[in-house]
Order: C-alpha cells, then structure tokens, then sequence
C-alpha cells in the first residue's frame, strides 16, 4: 500500500506474510549486515531480495526529467466537510486527495510486488523474530512550517488512528507500544513475535503534526484530532490545500520548497502544479462535464457507459483518449453482502438460495454489454484464488478444521450457479424453493415466510450510488418469483455510512481488495473480533472459528508456498460458507482523458494507471488538445 491510497485501502490494507526470515526474503541484507544486532536497512521487502540497492537514483519506472507544472483536474463524487484524516469514516466525509499532503515513514515500489524503502525513514530495523521495529527519520524531514519531523509526531499519530478510527486501530492493534529511542528514532513494539508484516504495516502510517494539532486555530480555538475540521491541517507532503469550497471543489498546490522533492523515492513523481478535485453528487453529471471539458481525466465504472456513452466530437478526433489499465497488484471480491447478524441470513442454505436467484449471465448480457466475468473467488484474479479440489499443504491445513467447515470443502470445487436462459433458470429457482424449504420457509398466497412464525420474509437492498438501482431491480424480479418482498433504498453518502456502522441493513454490495500478499488486514475483514466493532470492514458479521484459524495460518506462514496454502484454505472456507453473492470482476482500469499529459512508457506494472503519481502536464498535447 502506498501513501496515496492508504486511507482508501486502510481499508483495504495490503498485508504481508511472516515469521523469521527464510531465504525466500532476506530484505536488503548481506554488506548492511552488522557482526551482531539487527541491520539497518534502506527497505523493506516481502517476496525477497529487493530490487533496489542502497543509494539508488530513482526507480525505473519515472521519467526523472518530467517537466513540474500544469493542473490535473479529477472527478470525486458525493461531498465533503472534513479535512482530519484520524476520523475519516467515523466523523465527517474526508476531502477526496488529503492524504497528497502527508508523508509516510516508507513509500511502495510500483514494479515490486510488496517492497517498501524509506521517505520520512532514512532506515529501518528489526529483529529476526519481528517483535519490534525501529524507524530513524531523515534529519532534513520537515512540516510545512519549517519544523522538523520528530518522533512525537510518529508517536501522537499513531495513538491518533488508534484512538480514533476503528479501521485502523484493527491494523494498528498488535503494536502495543510506540517509544522514542534516539533523538530521530521511534521503536514500536509488538504484541507478540512471528508476525513478518507489522513492521511494514507502521512503516505505511500517515505522519500527522503533533505540535498543530495541540495547538490554535486562526478564530483562538483549540484544535481538536477527534474532531471533524474544515480549517486546512498541516502537511509535510508534496502538496499543500490551496483552496477550496466545502462540497464544490479542493485545489492541492505543489509545495515548491517541499523538503523530499530530491529524494530517490520521489525522483520523478508528483508532477503537476495543482491538483484539483471536482465534486458532483452522482456519475451521470460527472460523465457531462467530462465531455465538457471540466474535467481531464475520468475512472469508468460503468459498462454500459464504456459502451455507449464516449461516442462524441472529441473522441472522434483523438483529443480524447480512451484507455485500459491491466490490474496486475490486487484481487477482489465484489459482492452483494448479507448481514448475517440478522436471523433471516444465518442460515447458508438461505444464502446459497439467493446465489441460485441471482442470474448473473442475463444481467451481463442486457445491461453490461458482456463485459464481465463472475466472480469465483475473495481472491479473484489472483495466484492466492483457490481451484479445483484442496490437496498438498493446502488440504493439511483444511485437515485441522475438518469438523468446523461444510463437508463440500473437501469434495466438491466451488463454482456458481449458471444462468443465462430459460431452462437454467428455472432449474436454479426450483433449487433456491428447495433450500429456502430446507431452511424453514415456504410459500404461502404467493409470499415467501417462515413456517414457524408465519413472518414474511422481506429484503431491502441499500445503496449510497443511484448508478446501482438498475442491478438491484435486475435482481428484483427472480427474488419476487420466490416470493419475497424486496425493496431498493438509495440514501446519501452520510446517512449510509452511519447505517453501515449501525450495523442497520440488510443487503449491501461491497468490495474488498486484496494484495499479493494477504496478512492481518484479514482479521479485519473476516476476524470475529472484528464482527463487533463498529466501523470494522467484517460488516458480513463472520464469526467462525474456522476462518479465525485460517487467517492466522496466513499471518503466521513461514514460507511464500505456505501463505498461498493458507490463503487457498481461507478462501475455500469463505466460499462454501455462502456469506455472499458473488458479483462480477474486469480486471482493467478503464479510463478516459483529455489528451493532455505525458506519462513513463512502460508504466510500473503494479500501479494501474498511476494517475496522477507518475504523469506529467504535456504543453504540446495540451496546445494540440485545445484549451480550457
């Protein structure tokens, strides 16, 4: 995870693998290495040898000479009215591109799968069993107002998220401890050993400015870190807010004396003058300005938008350019999620029937032009997605829950059911009857209810994107066959967020990313600990011992071969537990822009477009293009 997408993913935590270093991941060893004590190290890495030696120039994938200057203008939708990152999404809408201004201790690779090497840290190191982990800062490290970076800050951020957001406090939970142990080095100690990740996990937390926070505001009042704030905080980033009109717009201006601007990690990055983020409350309006030329770039979620709707003046001539990204670095499981706290979804035979009811070969076909592929997997599009039967390590580890998961992981290849025409689909409802009889349901004056209660059984889908009705009422009518009573309810961005920590809905779509390399972020997806902690993104509501084990067997691999095993066995007990409806996956970015930047040639193969990260303002394209 880099710094540009940590809060996103904070959330979508990229994790690691574990336990003492075997040789499959010697990180940054051999002419570092002392006669004893722990080395200290330029980097970081997960898969092996990293790729970079100490005192590299820049990384290969940027164009050190790109020129600085010009303005990207992006597309954010919904709204804002807040700029703390601590209590983003408990507190507030956080402002799209906040995290532009802060720093991170290490910074991501792009061409390396799981590789980290030092921006606020000149260096860092650890024992060989990971109990603990030290980082010393750049001496040359500075905020904004000129005042250096200091362990403090490390300190103060790191209780900060803790305290205040319950992801990340979930990331952060076996650091027990965060001291200082030099005039530039902060030691954070864990609460057990064996765990690979955690030293990467602190190395990716965003620094925040102790001596801001606890002081006053321009109106005399004390700043507050729990608390929502509109007033521009203190960075130590490549960018600065500019300005900004709450809900409208934020414009990010480079920092010309921005202290890291010559470091290796930075050479050739964070390019333009201004970043600007537009804001409109849905994507229909956001497509008409792109065509408008309001804004340059724009993410397409959509297919049938991919389609049909880039069919106009600008494209025909080439000033707009169209684009697919290969997706190389994550997998996903994209799904309607159940809210198995409630009793009308705890029985898997009833999920499983909803799986039946849902057919996903129409729906691509009439409303995604067939452009998807489903979903078979937490780890879709991925080595760690599992196939075919279990065998080797794989089924050793499934062997010690054997009495604690469906008896299919062992004998039957996970798969969903297949639509796509009448006869199928009528098979499929017939076998959704059955199971929902199974469960203790039937069909009473063409309603669906429960046989001991007389209770029908009812179902309201939550969305926070007006784009997603359409889905749901494609699903509607295979559900109203069975005989149950659906409804579709959109709401803003804020009342969704509070019903989702409220735990106060029935059926959501959800995505979870996952990295190459699954590690404690699983806790929180899946974790029962985290089934109860509101704001947690386990909004399934899993508690299964057997997933427990799994996750842990995947923190604790000591190999690359025994984390894929691990990662195989949880996805299997993940399937066969039917806690969601899988959805649909591409596996490329699609994008659209106006044809005014430059960019690296190849781009790094794990950052996608890498957009804005990497690119560049082209003065010739943008004259060529025409102007704004």
């Amino acid at each position: 995870m880099n710094r540009r997408n940590l809060l996103t993913a904070v959330l979508f935590a990229f994790g690691a693998g574990r336990l003492p270093l075997p040789d499959w991941i010697p990180a940054a060893r051999a002419a570092e290495e002392p006669a004893s004590g722990p080395a200290w190290r330029h980097g970081v890495s997960l898969f092996g040898d990293l790729k970079y030696s100490p005192g590299f120039k820049q990384f290969d994938y940027v164009n050190a000479r790109a020129p600085k200057g010009g303005v990207a203008r992006q597309i954010a939708i919904g709204t804002y009215d807040n700029f703390n990152i601590a209590v983003a999404g408990v507190k507030g809408a956080l402002a799209t591109g906040i995290d532009f201004i802060y720093d991170t201790l290490l910074v991501s690779a792009l061409d390396e799968v799981s590789s980290e090497y030092g921006l606020l840290a000149e260096s860092v190191r650890f024992p060989d069993d990971f109990s603990s982990v030290t980082y010393r800062l750049r001496a040359e490290a500075k905020w904004h107002d000129g005042k250096p970076v200091t362990p403090e800050d490390v300190i103060f951020s790191l209780q900060a998220f803790k305290k205040y957001s319950p992801q990340l406090a979930a990331y952060y939970r076996h650091v027990v401890r965060a001291e200082k142990s030099g005039e530039r080095d902060v030691v954070f100690t864990f609460d057990s050993p064996g765990n690979r990740e955690l030293p990467q996990i602190v190395g990716q937390i965003l620094v925040l400015p102790k001596h801001w926070w606890e002081g006053t505001a321009d109106n005399g009042s004390k700043r507050d870190i729990g608390a929502t704030t509109l007033e521009p905080p203190l960075g130590s980033g490549p960018y600065r807010v500019k300005e900004f009109s709450p809900g409208r717009n934020i414009v990010y201006q480079r920092v010309p004396d921005y202290w890291g601007e010559k470091l290796n990690v930075n050479v050739g990055r964070d390019n333009f003058e201004q970043l600007r983020y537009e804001y409109f409350r849905d994507t229909t309006v956001a497509l008409e300005a792109f065509k408008a030329d309001t804004v340059d770039w724009r993410t397409e979620n959509s297919a049938k938008n991919w389609a049909t709707a880039y069919d106009f003046p600008a494209v025909n001539e080439k000033r707009v350019i169209r684009e697919e990204f290969p997706v190389n670095s994550v997998g996903v499981m994209q799904a309607f999620a159940f809210n198995i706290r409630r009793a009308k979804f705890q029985d898997p035979r009833v999920r499983l029937a909803f799986n039946f009811a849902f057919d996903f070969e129409e729906m691509n076909k009439q409303i995604f032009f067939g452009q998807y592929k489903r979903i078979a997997s937490y780890f879709q599009g991925t080595e760690l997605a599992c196939s075919g039967l279990p065998s080797g390590r794989e089924l050793e580890l499934l062997r010690t829950v054997r009495d604690k998961v469906p008896r299919e992981v062992f004998t039957t290849a996970y798969t969903n059911p297949v639509g796509g025409n009448p006869q199928a689909v009528r098979g499929n409802l017939r076998e959704a009857v059955r199971l929902f009889r199974e469960a203790g349901y039937q069909v009473r004056n063409e309603k669906l209810v429960n046989t001991k209660t007389g209770e029908p059984y009812t179902v309201e889908f939550l969305a926070e994107d007006p784009s997603f009705e359409r889905v749901f009422l494609f699903y509607k009518p295979s559900l109203d066959r069975l005989g149950i009573t659906v409804t579709v309810r959109t709401v803003d961005d804020a009342q969704y967020e509070n019903r989702l920590r409220g735990w106060d809905f029935d059926i959501i779509t959800q995505s979870w990313g996952e990295s190459l390399s699954p590690g404690n972020e699983q806790r929180g997806y899946w974790g029962s600990q985290a089934a109860d902690q509101p704001g947690s993104l386990n909004l399934i509501g899993i508690k299964d011992p057997a997933v427990d084990a799994m996750i842990d067997r995947i923190i604790f691999a000591k190999s690359r071969d025994d984390l894929v095993a691990a990662t195989h066995a949880l996805d299997r007990v993940l399937l066969w537990n039917h806690y969601v409806v899988p959805q649909w996956s591409y596996g490329k970015v699609r994008s659209a822009r106006w044809d005014r930047f430059g960019r690296p040639d190849p781009l790094p193969k794990y950052g996608a477009s890498s957009f804005p990260t990497v690119w560049w303002w082209d003065a010739e394209k943008a004259a060529k293009t025409g102007s704004r």
